[in-house]
């Protein structure tokens, strides 16, 4: 309750504050989005008065007199997390909002204000004080080795950590220069900065390997908004507005420039984990950029081998086709891999098939055709199920791959009849309102399509409820509901609680009846199928 209190009162304050200078102070009214000369100002502004006043004013706070009457309230967190940030008496809110209005003020006066100083200059606030605060390190050694008096000039979390446990040392704002120069600099400082980066290793038994989507992607993941974590990913309009914080991701994940821990789960003796490719769709299409996304998979995966993980199933874009050949690329470059590699698309068959109305005679096939495609086809053909293909080229592609049989049921399509479409990527919204009224869409493909009819039902990508003993889903995959696993996931999941020895990636496929049967006996369970209105 107290620190919430804290942290309306600074949200309070300073809205009023801004509030009020809004309206009387000249100047502070219509501001350009950019001007360049504001920026290079706030910035100079920051680094010499605000660095150097916050300094001795941080050391005054811990004279005895004004410590136990004011600032001892932010040191109860000996072990700090990002609230701690903001956690201070509201006379010590009233000084911070005074130093750091400096070159905000200044910028004013001067006539070099602009929408862009304001905003990155308190978005560049929060974002350092939550870092410092967060008690995890999260700068890379090879930073420091690249530049070393960076460490003079960004502090780091373990850095402020010791000022939270030590008291008299790293004063500092966000630059350490000033502890050097006066004295204040702990001595422990990069050896505790060493201890905080050997952390215990912490091996699963399964990895799924995803990629981030969109940049606002970010939000849902654990690590984001946990409200939009644990709902399906939508486009949300107000996401707009953090774009300085959605810039600052972007950045994080080009400079870390490897796979991240986005979720750790356990079921029943198994450890899951789920990694994520600091990749966006878009960079999937790009030809220049396929190298380095195959070098983040491949280190991914030799990491994983190297920590003895038994399975890594591959997600989302990361099995395409023209990347890696389903995935076929890593175990051909690495024969002597024990890491079995998983695309699940034998799962993803079994689903599209079980999603299949009882008593349907007919369906039609619509979309790119991949692997689960052509499995599909052939064994609803093979079922005696008519396969309908709109083009020729993809119906001459089908026909070769079955036998005589079962390539009697696959026809060339005159009509858009079948109220049964099985859609993959590629299926445009004019496809879509070529379809009858009440038409199922039941994707096969890892990506759902866009709804463009509300007169027609579109079940999920081929994907499972996950049973309630599986611990830790506190966030949604992607578009999936909650709870809900996509089948490449659930099929790494399989082969590790069967202990599978086989590979699925490439041309090769997983005995589907034998992955549907043993989903099912784990307490895996179909989506509810969807209901037309």
């Amino acid at each position: 309750m107290g620190l919430a209190i804290c942290r309306d009162d600074q949200i309070l304050f300073n809205g009023i504050l801004f509030y009020i200078g809004n309206i009387y102070v000249p100047g502070a009214t219509h501001l350009p989005i950019w001007r360049t000369d504001g920026v290079v100002l706030t910035f100079l502004l920051h680094v010499g008065p605000v660095e150097f006043l916050y300094y001795w004013l941080h050391r005054a706070l811990h004279h005895h007199f004004l410590y136990s009457r004011y600032h001892s309230h932010h040191h109860s967190s000996i072990v700090t997390e990002p609230i701690t940030s903001v956690i201070h008496p509201f006379a010590e809110h009233i000084a911070y909002f005074i130093l750091f209005a400096i070159p905000l003020y200044t910028s004013i006066f001067t006539r070099t204000a602009s929408i862009a100083s304001f905003i990155g200059y308190l978005a560049f606030i929060d974002f350092m004080n939550n870092m410092g605060h967060c008690n995890f390190e999260l700068f890379p050694k090879w930073l420091f080795s690249v530049f070393p008096p960076l460490k003079y000039i960004v502090y780091t979390p373990s850095y402020h950590s010791l000022h939270h446990t030590q008291f008299r040392t790293n004063y500092s704002l966000f630059m350490p220069i000033y502890d050097l120069i006066y004295g204040t600099f702990d001595k422990s400082t990069d050896a505790v900065y060493e201890t905080s980066l050997r952390r215990p290793e912490d091996s699963p038994d399964v990895v799924h390997l995803t990629h981030l989507t969109t940049p606002g992607s970010i939000y849902h993941l654990r690590l984001g908004f946990a409200s939009l974590a644990s709902n399906p990913y939508s486009s949300k309009w107000y996401l707009w507005l953090m774009w300085p914080w959605t810039f600052w991701s972007m950045m994080v994940t080009w400079i870390y420039g490897r796979t991240f821990v986005v979720e750790r789960n356990v079921y029943k003796s198994l450890k899951l984990q789920t990694w994520a490719v600091p990749k966006y769709n878009i960079q999937y299409f790009m030809q220049w950029q396929r190298e380095s996304i195959n070098s983040l998979i491949e280190e991914a995966i030799l990491d994983a081998e190297q920590r003895e993980i038994k399975v890594l199933s591959l997600g989302l874009m990361n099995q395409g086709e023209e990347l890696n050949k389903n995935g076929e690329l890593y175990v051909r470059r690495h024969p002597q891999l024990k890491l079995k590699v998983v695309d699940g698309s034998s799962l993803a068959v079994a689903i599209v098939l079980n999603s299949i109305p009882k008593g349907t005679r007919e369906v039609l096939l619509r979309g790119t055709l991949s692997k689960v495609a052509y499995s599909i086809a052939l064994a609803l053909c093979q079922r005696g199920i008519r396969v309908s293909i709109l083009y020729e080229d993809e119906y001459h592609k089908l026909k070769e791959t079955m036998g005589t049989v079962a390539a009697t049921n696959l026809v060339l399509a005159k009509t858009y009849d079948p109220k049964v479409w099985l859609v993959g990527d590629g299926l445009t919204e004019g496809d879509q309102w070529k379809a009858g009224k009440g038409t199922l869409f039941i994707p096969y493909s890892q990506f759902p399509p866009k709804k463009a009819r509300k007169d027609c039902v579109y079940y999920t990508t081929p994907s499972m409820v996950t049973p309630n003993h599986l611990q830790n889903v506190d966030s949604c995959e992607h578009w999936l509901p909650r709870r809900v696993m996509s089948a490449s996931r659930v099929a790494g999941i399989l082969h590790g609680l069967e202990g599978w020895k086989v590979n699925e990636c490439g041309d090769t496929m997983f005995d589907v009846e034998k992955i549907w049967v043993a989903s099912l006996r784990h307490g895996f369970q179909p989506p509810p199928k969807p209901c037309f209105r």
